[in-house]
């Protein structure tokens, strides 16, 4: 967090940070689609550093709260366990999350938004993980190799229904050859109608979905913009697929 505030703060002032975010908020809210579609989302440099410090961060939160009631084991680094596979990485954060969690040493984000790979990159360096990032959709990306532990958070809501089914397509090949696999979105019926698809489709490979209702304690920084965003930080509602196997 230091370090994010250090560069997202330099040229901005707290207030134009958080009136940015609640123009992020509303074009995720109201006008979710036509927004991205449109490259709208991330299109000025206080939308940036709002996703930077506020949704980043509580993304982070809230996948290590997943994680921990989902049972998965805190690892360590010299089990050298699988390498995260960060699917539309964002920030970085959810893969990081993971990441951490596990024990991870590796990890490969792959987002479509050139910001997004440079932001990425400093939140795994700032956790220790040899990392690697590729530009590109996730629609298009092929199984890992070996098995790997997946995530897809915040993602599939934000693609055309072709690519995502696309990704689907991948995720269960992805699954049924050993890999681990965590899918978050958000609660809104709105964001993820197609969702009722994706369990279905994900139940024979063994996979648990669950709603969840968070109480969250971001840092303090996170805590006060989405505050002056009008917004709520200290909670978050989500739901999740998970293929745990390793």
């Amino acid at each position: 967090m230091t370090r994010l505030e250090a560069r997202h703060l330099a040229q901005l002032e707290f207030a134009e940070v958080s009136r940015a975010l609640r123009a992020l908020s509303s074009a995720y809210v109201e006008r979710r689609h036509t927004a991205i579609a449109a490259g709208r989302v991330l299109d000025t440099a206080g939308k940036r550093a709002a996703f930077a410090l506020y949704y980043g961060p509580l993304h982070f939160v809230a996948a290590s709260q997943v994680l921990a009631a989902l049972g998965v084991p805190r690892g360590e680094r010299d089990a050298i366990p699988r390498p995260v596979l960060d699917l539309g990485c964002g920030t970085g954060a959810v893969g990081a999350a993971v990441a951490v969690w596990t024990g991870a040493r590796r990890v490969h984000g792959i987002d479509v938004h050139p910001w997004a790979i440079g932001e990425a990159r400093a939140t795994y360096a700032s956790v220790g993980l040899d990392a690697a990032l590729t530009r590109a959709s996730v629609a298009h990306v092929h199984r890992p190799k070996a098995p790997a532990f997946i995530v897809a958070g915040y993602v599939a809501n934000e693609l055309p229904d072709r690519e995502r089914t696309l990704l689907l397509r991948v995720l269960l090949d992805a699954v049924r050859h050993g890999s681990d696999l965590l899918v978050i979105e958000p609660l809104s019926g709105r964001a993820a109608p197609w969702w009722p698809e994706w369990v279905e489709a994900f139940t024979p490979t063994g996979a648990r979905a669950d709603t969840w209702n968070l109480t969250l304690e971001p840092p303090e920084l996170t805590r006060r913009l989405g505050r002056a965003a009008g917004l709520t930080p200290t909670s978050a509602k989500l739901r999740t697929i998970a293929v745990l196997r390793s």
